[in-house]
């Protein structure tokens, strides 16, 4: 247990209050018969002989009894606790920046060379049970490889990935979120997303129902939806395609988290190629956005190292979850077992249930 335990109905703890009362009642019971005891020699003669035994075990089974009532009272009042669970992702989007930017050598050997070495690990640590797909995103976006538990294949679509022009990371949300729900639509028609071009800029949006008994899903808290997540590896700022924020609220009305990792350092790379040259740094304030929006979380990798670290975190987090669990069976089993051991006890020991 993670934390200290809370319960659905702490009203009842009340009743623990029986406990002392029973604890009381059994320590008078016990002076009144040493009082009986004293009154005849031969009684007392035979307690003696008995020795510390046997006062041992006469009071073993009464402790027990007292011990489960108590874990049954706790169980009526329903306690939960904070524990790490499986979790119920069964398929999880990994959508990778492929953009030019990505040839960057501030992340040795490159951006792209460590995207992907700390990709394959990922994918070789992810459990058999658990579906991987792969988007890769740069002007545009495509699924490169729909999801599956074949982990030669992921490795192999990794492994083909080829560099092109643009950074569309809108494009990548939306793309590994329709390949998560099918029927999401949106509109991936390029917009600048650079904030000088937002008013002209055609934002994703859901696209109109086209018949009139068929209205749009109505938005679900943000992260609850438990059977899929997205990770975004993105090296630098979106260029074209769709917002990015607003994919990420599209994915979060649907309850769909997104994690989101930078990789490159914080100041980043001078590239140049065909007579110009620029600077590629990351967007770090909208990749947190991103996550933020869709109750996910951003990791920053500035090494290839880190990068494996990031993903194996991040594997760990999507394999097992802290949740907010009742655990008023476990409560209920303990006291049921320490109850059936003591009457056993008292049976063996003495001939009777105490």
């Amino acid at each position: 247990m993670k934390s200290s335990l809370t319960f659905l109905w702490p009203d009842l703890l009340w009743l623990l209050a029986v406990v002392p009362l029973l604890v009381a009642a059994y320590l008078w019971i016990l002076r009144r018969k040493r009082r009986l005891a004293a009154r005849y020699t031969s009684l007392t003669m035979v307690k003696d002989a008995l020795g510390t035994t046997s006062r041992w075990r006469r009071h073993t089974p009464p402790a027990l009894f007292l011990v489960a009532l108590t874990l049954m009272i706790l169980a009526i009042a329903r306690p939960q606790a904070v524990l790490l669970l499986p979790s119920l992702h069964d398929t999880i989007i990994l959508a990778m920046d492929v953009s030019g930017s990505m040839r960057a050598a501030d992340v040795a050997p490159n951006r792209l060379a460590a995207a992907q070495a700390a990709a394959k690990a990922f994918v070789d640590d992810t459990p058999t049970h658990t579906r991987v797909g792969i988007v890769s995103f740069a002007g545009t976006a495509a699924v490169v490889q729909p999801p599956t538990r074949e982990h030669d294949d992921l490795v192999q679509a990794i492994d083909r990935f080829q560099l092109q022009r643009g950074t569309a990371v809108g494009a990548g949300i939306l793309v590994a979120l329709k390949t998560i729900l099918p029927d999401v639509e949106f509109d991936l028609r390029s917009s600048n997303p650079r904030p000088e071009a937002q008013k002209n800029a055609a934002l994703a949006r859901p696209s109109s129902p086209t018949r009139a008994d068929k209205p749009p899903p109505a938005p679900v808290p943000p992260g609850s939806y438990p059977n899929a997540a997205i990770i975004i590896l993105t090296d630098g700022q979106a260029t074209t395609g769709p917002d990015p924020i607003e994919a990420a609220r599209m994915a979060a009305e649907r309850g769909v988290r997104v994690f989101t990792v930078g990789i490159g350092t914080e100041k980043g790379e001078l590239l140049g190629a065909e007579g110009w040259s620029m600077r590629v740094r990351l967007d770090e304030a909208s990749l947190k956005k991103i996550a933020d929006i869709t109750q996910g979380e951003y990791f920053h990798a500035g090494t290839a190292d880190e990068l494996k670290k990031v993903y194996r975190s991040l594997n760990s987090k999507l394999v097992f979850e802290q949740k907010q669990t009742e655990v008023t069976a476990l409560f209920a089993a303990a006291a049921a077992l320490l109850a059936v051991v003591a009457a056993l006890l008292s049976m063996l020991w003495f001939g009777r249930i105490m």
